[in-house]
């Protein structure tokens, strides 16, 4: 017991009640808290925090490879508007996996061929190559055409007879009543009441699929590019109208989809700035896609990067050139510039516009360029972890990540560690939600942004039971679960985008 108490400063000493003198009774409180400090600095040093625990580091370099992952890649023309153009040469097996970077297959068809009787529909014609292409892994996107240069009927004769209006012309000259050709009136009720239904039937099948990468606005202008230079030659306000109208059928046929639309919709070379179809497009969520690439020579290959500036940093933009075969005959094509086409657009597909084998043959290692930046590409740079973590405990890993393309990472994606044993069992799935990579900022070729993340993670808190031992140390980016999605140009895939970086000791 201690009897009385007196202050010093802000420090409270006792007077021992068992008459030891004050002095001694300070000096052993002063040595008692002495060793007891040291012991506890010396236990610290024995046991050390995983914070402070020795760290490796690891440096990466990108492998090269092309990446297969969503949002992004070259679209094969399965279908170029004409049935044969371009997959009639495929065997039913060859869904591309050679030509580096191909993550879709697109199908540009007339509707005529589609719903050949009102109610009646050939989606075998859809779903038989899109089968080929998901059965790998890949995409598949559509547009539907209702005017064609080379068709007499691209909307299906039977609209026209249940009373649609229809405007007959020749090609490149505009209406004609002898003329070959048969357009509908693309604001003629009787054709959109009969166009909703079909596009209706198709939302059904395809609208919502993961397997679905985009659905074109077609139906309206000559290939479904939204122009009628060719052929009606609508003004520019009678054109922004229907385009609108052909906008608000696809957005109630296809409300979960990705839809793009053309840029012609506001005039094939308009570059004044003014462009309000898109302006509407964008608006409504539907995204941008440029038909027009290479289809003349420079300086008019062509125009409009800055309507494409729009879009990009919220939606992915869809580029595709001019018929190889077409362009080089014009002495459009120029390689150098297909690449320029993708830094200007900041795109995130391009096009397979020709027999796939021709444009791989000519053009293969401008592809491989195209595919370092086409459309997002996330780098891990390095990754400093700890030699050893304790079980239970927080440990800090530190991450540096760039995205090394010209668009975001549209679908985002979250960080996470996993570890496995030496059988490929995973011992802990430890996944950080503070860093999305679509956050990440892009850049040109040689001045990529580069961010430094720290994550804290921590093994075995509770359950499931983790043992002591030295782990392989697995990187991926996907789900905020921890299931991996994104490809990453880095060595070590496990087969499911789960990349062996190092290990890590757990006690």
């Amino acid at each position: 017991m201690y009897g009385g108490a007196f202050f010093y400063g802000d420090l409270r000493l006792f007077k021992p009640s068992g008459g030891k003198p004050m002095r001694q009774f300070f000096n052993d409180t002063i040595r008692f808290l002495f060793f007891t400090a040291f012991f506890i600095l010396q236990t610290a040093a024995a046991f050390p925090e995983t914070t402070m625990a020795q760290t490796q580091k690891f440096t990466f370099q990108d492998s090269g490879k092309a990446l297969q992952n969503p949002m992004m890649g070259w679209t094969m023309h399965f279908y170029s508007n004409v049935p044969a153009n371009y997959g009639s040469q495929l065997a039913p097996s060859d869904t591309l996996e050679w030509f580096e970077g191909c993550s879709t297959v697109y199908l540009r068809i007339p509707w005529a061929f589609i719903e050949p009787e009102e109610g009646k529909f050939n989606w075998a014609l859809l779903d038989t190559p899109a089968q080929r292409w998901i059965a790998k892994g890949k995409k598949v996107a559509f547009r539907f055409t209702t005017s064609e240069s080379w068709l007499e009927y691209a909307t299906p004769k039977w609209v026209f007879d249940a009373g649609a209006k229809s405007l007959r012309y020749s090609f490149g000259e505009g209406p004609d009543l002898d003329g070959k050709l048969c357009d509908p009136i693309f604001d003629d009720p009787v054709y959109l009441e009969k166009l909703r239904n079909f596009l209706c039937a198709a939302g059904k099948r395809y609208d919502g699929d993961p397997n679905v990468a985009f659905i074109d606005v077609g139906t309206f202008g000559m290939w479904g590019e939204g122009h009628t230079g060719f052929s009606s030659r609508l003004g520019q306000e009678e054109t922004l109208r229907v385009t609108k109208i052909h906008i608000d059928l696809h957005l109630e046929a296809f409300p979960g989809t990705l839809l793009c639309i053309s840029d012609d919709v506001d005039g094939p070379q308009n570059t004044s700035g003014n462009y309000p179809a898109t302006d509407y497009a964008r608006s409504k969520g539907v995204t941008l896609r440029d038909d027009s690439i290479l289809v003349q020579p420079a300086p008019k290959m062509w125009f409009h990067a800055d309507m494409a500036d729009r879009f990009w940093r919220e939606m992915p933009v869809i580029l595709e050139h001019e018929h190889f075969g077409s362009s080089k005959h014009k002495n459009a094509w120029d390689d150098a510039l297909l690449l320029r086409s993708v830094e200007e657009y900041h795109a995130a597909y391009m096009s397979i516009h020709c027999w796939p084998q021709v444009e791989w043959d000519a053009c293969r290692e401008t592809i491989r360029k195209i595919n370092q930046r086409l459309g997002y590409r996330i780098q891990l740079r390095e990754l400093e972890i700890p030699t050893t973590a304790e079980i239970g405990k927080p440990f800090t890993v530190r991450t540096l990540w760039a995205n090394a393309g010209v668009s975001p990472c549209y679908p985002g994606g979250f960080l996470t560690l996993t570890l496995k044993d030496a059988d490929g069992g995973i011992v802990a799935v430890l996944s950080d939600e503070t860093l999305d990579m679509r956050t990440l900022e892009v850049g040109p070729p040689d001045a990529i942004p580069v961010r430094e993340h720290k994550s804290t993670f921590c093994a075995g808190l509770v359950a499931p039971t983790t043992r002591p031992g030295t782990y392989d140390v697995f990187i991926s980016v996907g789900k905020r679960d921890g299931t991996p999605i994104l490809e990453l140009p880095l060595d070590g895939d496990d087969g499911q985008h789960r990349y062996c970086v190092g290990k890590i000791e757990l006690k």
